[in-house]
Parts: structure tokens; C-alpha cells; sequence
């Protein structure tokens, strides 16, 4: 892991402990993510984030972490929000806060634990 890379990870990690509290703090109902603009929106700008972050991460480190977490899907949900952000399906973001996003974290909090830079 580089030093940028290192960098990198705590900000990935607090976009997606954002998550978890708007989670929390809206409640963890589709029906409320689904009309309530300001809790989509927010979940919407972590992610987006989470793959802006990813995208920085040297070439190195996703080649050799690739089997823990899609890289390439996740700089693609962020593709897809930055540029399709009127026609962004509620669902996919659902499942991806839901599902996803606990991976994405628990993954931040390992690697850098066992940083020894």
C-alpha cells in the first residue's frame, strides 16, 4: 500500500460510516430512501465519493485486492451517479448502502489496521 493509498482509505471509510448513520438516522426503510430526497441524495454523494476515492487508488493496490472488493464496479457507480444522476435507480443504491457499503467499510478498517507504513 502506497502512502497516497493509505491517505485514501480513511476518507472511503468515512463516507461509508456517513452511510450507516444517515442509515440510522432516516431509518433503514426502502420507502423512506425512496422519498425522502435528502436521505437518497446523501447516500448518493457517499457513494459517489467512496468511487472517487477508489479511483485514485494506485494500480497496485486494486490489482492485489481485487478478490476482496470490485473495483471496477465501484469507480462504475460512481460513473454512473456523476453522470446519470436523474435516472439513478433507487433500488441499485438501496442494495448497495444495504449490502455493499458494510463490505466496503469493514475492508477500510482491516487494511488499515494492518498497515505498517
Amino acid at each position: 500500500m502506497t502512502r497516497s493509498d493509505w491517505q485514501r482509505l480513511p476518507h472511503i471509510r468515512t463516507y461509508c460510516e456517513d452511510i450507516g448513520q444517515f442509515m440510522d438516522r432516516f431509518g433503514r426503510d426502502f420507502d423512506t430512501f425512496t422519498s425522502d430526497r435528502a436521505y437518497f441524495s446523501a447516500v448518493a454523494m457517499c457513494i459517489l465519493q467512496i468511487g472517487e476515492l477508489s479511483n485514485g487508488l494506485s494500480d497496485e493496490f486494486r490489482e492485489a485486492t481485487k478478490d476482496q472488493l470490485p473495483w471496477g464496479m465501484i469507480r462504475g457507480m460512481r460513473n454512473w451517479l456523476a453522470h446519470s444522476y436523474a435516472e439513478a435507480d433507487e433500488k441499485i443504491l438501496w442494495e448497495t448502502a444495504c449490502n455493499d457499503i458494510p463490505k466496503v467499510l469493514a475492508f477500510c478498517e482491516q487494511e488499515l489496521d494492518n498497515y505498517q507504513g
